[in-house]
């Protein structure tokens, strides 16, 4: 390796070391789960603004996550695409298509006057998809338990989704009233739906690149995010009226006159970077069973804060049905080999 070589690494190592000082990513587990509370329960609430602000700048707010990573992974990982790939780039292709569509259509469907909260109920149904995805695809076989516990996930999404007919504003009168909900909704759950089942095919598609290649998290993230850049040409038009309407929102003082769509554009890129960033810290610090815990909770409380923050009214079917979601979640994990196996990693993301 030349003296260049050399400097130019001790350069990236050096930036990558005081980013992580800076987020909290080198301390202890205890730091890194206060780190996931704050960075993913800041993000959920930042995009609720920004939805209320411009329900479809869903576009706009995915493309600017994307180009973020890739930019910070161009440096970080790939060293101005110096260091060779681990993974032959076709392998990355069906990736890339996947989890584009995935994260795309995760916040398009915001645009479909689906409440937050129930978007977030929805997430935490990954589950059940992984559970479907396996059966089919990988001929999996799973215990009573688990049945049982994807049961009760199911019917906990059934019961929200038929208490949340009627618009955002979730009311009593319309908890019991399925035929309330409007077209744009029906629609807006179906995109959600295909979303949940993209993800836990791209879960698969993950599985098998690691099994061929050996972990190699960083490379992927950086491949699977920049070479999606391309498809949002698709949407450039809805992406630049989306910019201006942000621009065009007056801003604080204390931002210094920048508008304050953009200021809660760039809070939401940042936080959903750390939030994914301190979740994979934590899964090389803590048990899986440790990791899914404190997913779940951040889940339960950006969900408390939806409700009592921005007003969304919970009726007693919804909180029902959040209760089994929970509840099968527990259920499903595999409690004493994850409490007993010291030092098992995890290798889960949130989005």
């Amino acid at each position: 390796m030349s003296t260049a070589d050399r400097r130019r690494r001790d350069l990236l190592s050096n930036l990558r070391r005081r980013m992580a000082s800076a987020f909290g990513f080198d301390s202890t587990p205890a730091s890194a789960i206060g780190v996931t509370f704050g960075a993913c329960c800041s993000n959920v609430v930042v995009l609720e603004q920004l939805v209320r602000f411009d329900p479809t700048c869903t576009s706009l707010v995915t493309f600017s996550q994307f180009a973020f990573i890739a930019a910070e992974k161009f440096f970080s990982e790939t060293r101005f695409l110096t260091k060779r790939r681990a993974v032959p780039l076709k392998r990355y292709l069906m990736m890339v298509l996947v989890f584009f569509a995935s994260s795309f259509l995760n916040n398009y469907a915001l645009s479909f006057d689906i409440p937050m909260p129930l978007h977030m109920i929805f997430k935490s149904a990954s589950l059940l998809s992984n559970m479907l995805l396996g059966i089919i695809i990988l001929k999996r076989s799973y215990s009573l338990r688990k049945y049982s516990a994807v049961g009760l996930i199911t019917f906990g999404i059934l019961l929200c989704t038929a208490a949340s007919g009627g618009g955002s504003t979730w009311s009593a009168d319309s908890a019991n009233d399925v035929s309330r909900f409007t077209f744009t909704q029906i629609l807006g759950i179906g995109i959600l739906v295909v979303a949940l089942l993209l993800s836990s095919m791209m879960g698969i598609l993950q599985e098998q690149v690691t099994a061929d290649y050996g972990k190699h998290p960083g490379e992927m993230m950086f491949y699977i995010h920049a070479l999606a850049l391309p498809g949002f040409l698709l949407f450039s038009f809805q992406i630049k009226r989306s910019f201006e309407l942000l621009m065009s929102t007056e801003g604080p003082w204390y931002t210094a006159g920048m508008p304050t769509g953009l200021t809660s554009l760039i809070v939401n890129v940042v936080t959903q970077y750390v939030c994914i960033s301190s979740v994979f810290k934590l899964s090389t610090e803590c048990t899986s069973l440790t990791v899914t815990l404190v997913v779940t909770l951040r889940k339960f409380v950006s969900l408390v804060i939806s409700i009592f923050y921005f007003g969304n009214e919970f009726t007693s079917q919804h909180w029902i049905g959040t209760a089994l979601i929970f509840l099968g979640t527990f259920l499903f994990l595999d409690f004493p080999n994850d409490v007993g196996v010291s030092g098992e990693k995890s290798q889960k993301k949130e989005s």
